[in-house]
């Protein structure tokens, strides 16, 4: 079925890119891709606690857990458990623990850059704010589709 407008192709192609260059680099890394979504996570937030991870990627606990299992096994992360109150527990990175990911990275890096050189400092922060904007409004739609069940 063709769509109707040109721009919903080039989206839906760029859609598919970014799924596919997930899988890869978690296949890589010999992860899942929500697994590496929850790195990323960790590495944007800082260290979390579990239900705030569960939270941000909509997950229930018995999956997150999960997800941290896989996490710990393959040396990313580690729980912490809280000093005062012994039943609280974050997951925070351990050290090196992005530079796997990183190097699974590098060819996306630079395959970034070169589209980046097509774009005049001037336009940067719009394109920023497209992303952030996109990311929203996924954030948004992911939420409805999961009130729904």
């Amino acid at each position: 079925m063709a769509h109707k407008r040109p721009e919903d192709a080039v989206f839906r192609e760029f859609l598919i890119a970014v799924l596919l260059h997930n899988e890869a680099v978690a296949d890589r890394l010999g992860l899942q891709p929500v697994d590496v979504a929850a790195t990323i996570l960790l590495e944007m937030r800082g260290p979390l606690a579990v239900g705030a991870i569960s939270e941000e990627l909509g997950l229930p606990s018995a999956s997150t857990t999960r997800l941290i299992d896989r996490l710990e096994k393959a040396g990313y992360a580690r729980r912490v458990r809280g000093e005062r109150d012994r039943r609280t527990v974050t997951v925070e990175l351990v050290e090196g623990g992005l530079d796997d990911y990183d190097a699974a990275c590098e060819s996306s890096r630079r395959h970034l850059e070169t589209v980046g050189m097509h774009y005049g400092p001037e336009q940067v922060p719009l394109l920023l704010d497209m992303f952030a904007r996109v990311g929203q409004a996924y954030r948004a739609a992911t939420r409805e589709l999961r009130d729904r069940t």
